[in-house]
């Protein structure tokens, strides 16, 4: 049975979730600068991803041009690919000085540990964060779960990682894997209520991009239940991929969301582009 229209109400839900949502790219991206500011409004939270073929002096130099261009730069910061305490400390104390990033998304990195921490909780546990004046902290949310780690080892870790957090002062909030599905992300969304996680959650959805584009990440990133549906011909789920584009779903999040509880914001992974990404903000919000 299709779902009933949006409301006015939600429509303009919808509409300000996309013209306020945040976006990620490469600290090697030609766009991590000056010249995004062709394509976004400045004051966007732009978040710079940690890959394995760069350094963090590389995620340092793009939030800097970030910064310097009127944007928000948050950068991931992977600790398993953090080689020592000192190169811990010098890369979040650059990322304040130089780029005045006040945020940044924890994250473990899918890697063998190259240094001294084997999880986010190690570096958060060290109190650099906040030694070098960085008031907030993003952590990673797995609505889908994960491809190499179980869904009760997620739920402790996160646990474990909010409460150290906000034991330590920061204010905390969670960014989620990409989805195709509503109900799998508010699912986990009223979860995390019920064991008493209410820090903001920034939903993540993949930008318009090509069919194939989307279907090689979400198998890279484990996007299980999305891709059965997908196999099974969910209607739905077919029509997001079709269009390419996450208006669908961002409709089907605000008609299911908790009002005492809301979606704190989009974050959108640029899979087919920033322009592309840029172009779909621009007609949607």
């Amino acid at each position: 049975m299709d779902a009933a229209p949006l409301t006015t109400t939600q429509h303009q839900r919808v509409a300000a979730l996309i013209g306020n949502c945040s976006i990620e790219l490469s600290p090697r991206d030609e766009l991590a600068g000056e010249a995004l500011r062709r394509l976004l409004d400045p004051g966007t939270s732009v978040f710079v991803n940690h890959p394995p073929s760069v350094t963090h002096h590389d995620i340092v130099a793009a939030c800097a041009r970030l910064r310097r261009a009127g944007f928000v730069p948050v950068p991931h910061v992977a600790a398993r690919r953090l080689a020592s305490f000192t190169q811990a400390s010098d890369f979040l104390q650059r990322a304040a000085g130089e780029a005045t990033v006040d945020r940044i998304l924890l994250i473990g990195g899918d890697d063998s540990p190259v240094g001294p921490f084997r999880a986010s909780l190690d570096l958060l546990a060290t109190g650099l964060i906040e030694r070098h004046s960085i008031g907030n902290v993003a952590f990673g949310g797995y609505p889908e779960g994960h491809l190499s780690i179980d869904a009760r080892t997620l739920d402790t870790a996160l646990q474990a990682k909010v409460a150290l957090a906000q034991q330590r002062g920061l204010a905390v909030s969670l960014v989620t894997q990409f989805g195709f599905e509503a109900q799998p992300i508010l699912r986990w969304i009223a979860a995390l209520r019920a064991r008493g996680i209410n820090c903001p959650v920034h939903v993540g959805v993949a930008g318009p991009a090509s069919v194939a584009t989307l279907a090689k990440f979400a198998i890279r990133c484990g996007i299980g239940a999305s891709l059965r549906a997908l196999a099974r011909g969910h209607t739905a789920f077919a029509r997001i991929l079709a269009e390419a584009t996450p208006d669908g779903l961002v409709g089907e999040l605000v008609a299911g969301e908790d009002a005492q509880a809301p979606i704190a914001g989009l974050h959108v992974f640029t899979f087919g582009g920033v322009r592309r990404t840029a172009e779909w903000l621009r007609t949607s919000a």
